[in-house]
């Protein structure tokens, strides 16, 4: 996984999912994947998270994305990761 996280592809990894599983609201995205439903628009109005935080979001991603839709190249170095997890169970 790389060194730098960028809210910024968080956010569009988090707009690309509510497009293609339907999710409508951002707040219950956000609560699915932080257990906090404010989260992602506290983000967008330019808030921080903690890289641990980061990086379990965007594992969520990986792991929770739609298996019919092609995920963000930016999820790769996640999904990879969550390939090794399943191996290691």
């Amino acid at each position: 996984m790389g060194a730098m996280i960028r809210i910024h592809d968080l956010l569009s990894v988090a707009d690309a999912f509510r497009a293609a599983s339907g999710v409508e609201r951002e707040t219950t995205l956000s609560h699915r994947i932080f257990g906090d439903g404010k989260v992602l628009g506290r983000l967008r109005a330019g808030g921080e998270i903690t890289v641990g935080r980061f990086n379990a979001a965007m594992l969520w991603f990986a792991e929770s994305w739609p298996a019919d839709v092609a995920q963000p190249e930016v999820l790769a170095p996640y999904a990879a990761e969550v390939e090794r997890m399943r191996a290691a169970a």
